[in-house]
This record gives C-alpha cells, structure tokens and sequence, in this order.
C-alpha cells in the first residue's frame, strides 16, 4: 500500500532492487509537489487543477537524482506491447504499467474513471491472467489479459502507449544530501518562480479567483454540484495520502532532516503539516457545498478566500524552505 501510485510503484521497484528508500523520500527527491491550475480549454471541459508534477516525471528526477536507471518501453501495437511484457516477467522483473485504471476489473465498477496515468506493477502471469502489485490494494490482485491489454493502450489524454519500466541498474553508492537538496530546491522553483500565470502559488491565486466563475461553464446544478465536489476527490481521493500531497511531502521533510542534518526542516514539516489542515479544510467545505447544492456566489466566494489563503501562506512557507536549504 501506498499514498500515490506512482511515487508508491517507484518505492516497491527500488525496494525490490536493494535501494532501501521510502515513499515519501521518492516524493520529496522527485519534486513530486506541485500546483496547476486549468481554465476551460479545449483539453480541458471544465476547469480543473494538479497537485503533483506531470506523470512520469517522478520517475526521470529519480534517475537523475540517484543514478539509478530505469530500462523504458512505449509501443506503437499493442501485439508488440504484451509480446514485451510476457517476455520480461519470467525473468522475474516487476515492471511497472501505465493504464487506464478504468480497466482494472479488481477496482470494484463504482470506482474505476478513466485516469489514463495510473502505475501499477506486473509481478507474475498465470494462465490467462497477470499477476499485479497495486499500491492502492493490500493485496496482490489478478487481471486479465484483454484488460490489460486494453488499459495499457487506451486512447485520448496521456494515453500510456503501453508505456512500461523496471529497474535496471541501482549505483553502488549516493548521494543522498545532495538528491534531496536538488529536489527541494526544485519544488521551491516550481512553485514560486515559473513565469507563468497559472503554476505554483500563482495557480492557487487563480483557482481561488476563478472559481467564482464555475457556474458559467456548468450545464446544470447537478454538473456544477459534481465540479465542486471533485474538490474534494482530487486533494483527498486520488492517491495524494491527504491535503494534496501536502502531509507526505511533510513527512518527507521531516525524514530529509535527519539525513541531511537540517533540524530546521523539521520545524517546516510542522507548518506544512498545518497547512494541509487548511487543504483539507478547504476539500471539507467544498464536499458539503456540493453535496447540498449550496453554490450560490456567497458560498463561492467563500471557498475562493478559503484557496486565496492557502496561496498566502504557501508563499510564506517555500519561501522559508528556499532559505533553509540554500
């Protein structure tokens, strides 16, 4: 089990490699915490956010960061794609998917969307069926092959392109001060210095300002109601292990304390900590609002000084981290 797929899948991969690392200090060396704020487009029907940088990218800072190697596959047919996988397993190589978690028949139906950026790790294949480690199931579940077949080629946003990794190589030694410095000094560029409009606490602002506006892109109450209640799923639900990635990138911190002598760090873990109380204030409000169908614009505007603050204080917070680290 695990907070968030990818971070989780990468943990089990150098874990089962003989690189003893945790799940939060994956997260923290990737540069996994992020924010993104998206208006209507035509990529995007509604607006929405991200609270992790993009799929795949935990992955390439790992290797960057730790000099471990990662052996990397992407297919244009799916024959080719499974002909590689059935020949990798008997190796015994746990190796990593990207899918569609809507075809993951061991997700019960009332849960599984379509989230073409789900990591899960095949282990084994027998019979017909391959053998599957999920971060998210506590135990070691089963999947046809059409699924997934179908889940490792399926189509529009991200599609995986049967996109597949495993470990091929952990260094001798690293580094690791200087990976986790790296890595926090980078989440710190991500959220305060991207000159773009719409990234980092920038983004918060712009969600908090913009999301009085929802109800100009809503169908109906019922979609609206729907919109804001995603809120909700997105910090809480969809493997961020609470308040948006906030509390593991926390217990990160705190573990990044110790390694790299920076007692300070530990006190920042703390404001984090109370920050994601906020995020998660915040996914409370927005849950009830929409499960009552109580969106009028005071209730809107509510919720958007709610954000506003957050961005006021994450401001103040990576701020503080910048200077701790540097």
């Amino acid at each position: 089990m695990a907070a968030h797929c990818e971070s989780g899948t990468l943990t089990s991969l150098l874990n089962y490699a003989g690189l003893e690392i945790s799940e939060p200090l994956v997260f923290g060396i990737s540069s996994g915490i992020f924010f993104g704020y998206f208006h209507k487009t035509k990529a995007f029907s509604f607006p929405t956010f991200i609270v992790r940088n993009k799929p795949g990218q935990m992955r390439k800072n790992i290797e960057k960061r730790l000099g471990v190697k990662f052996s990397t596959y992407t297919f244009n047919s799916p024959d080719k794609g499974m002909a590689k996988l059935d020949e990798i397993i008997p190796q015994n190589i746990p190796t990593a998917c990207q899918v569609d978690f809507f075809y993951l028949d061991y997700v019960p139906s009332w849960e599984r969307v379509h989230i073409n950026a789900h990591f899960m790790t095949v282990i084994g294949k027998e019979g017909n069926n391959y053998v599957i480690s999920d971060a998210y199931f506590p135990t070691i579940m089963q999947l046809d092959t059409g699924s997934l077949e179908k889940g490792r080629f399926a189509g529009g946003n991200m599609s995986p392109k049967g996109f597949m990794f495993h470990c091929k190589t952990i260094p001798q030694t690293i580094d690791f001060e200087s990976a986790i410095k790296k890595g926090i000094k980078k989440a710190c560029f991500n959220m305060l210095s991207i000159p773009i409009p719409f990234l980092g606490v920038k983004g918060i602002r712009m969600f908090a300002k913009k999301v009085v506006e929802w109800p100009e892109f809503a169908r109906d109450t019922e979609h609206l109601s729907h919109e804001i209640m995603k809120i909700n799923i997105l910090l809480e639900d969809q493997g961020t292990g609470g308040a948006g990635f906030r509390f593991i990138y926390a217990t990160f911190l705190q573990q990044a304390a110790e390694i790299i002598h920076k007692p300070q760090l530990k006190d920042l873990s703390q404001q984090l900590m109370i920050i994601g109380d906020g995020w998660r204030e915040i996914s409370l409000f927005a849950a009830r609002i929409g499960k009552n169908r109580d969106l009028g614009q005071e209730k809107l505007r509510q919720l958007g000084d709610m954000i506003h603050d957050r961005a006021d204080v994450e401001e103040d917070f990576f701020k503080n981290l910048s200077k701790a680290i540097n």
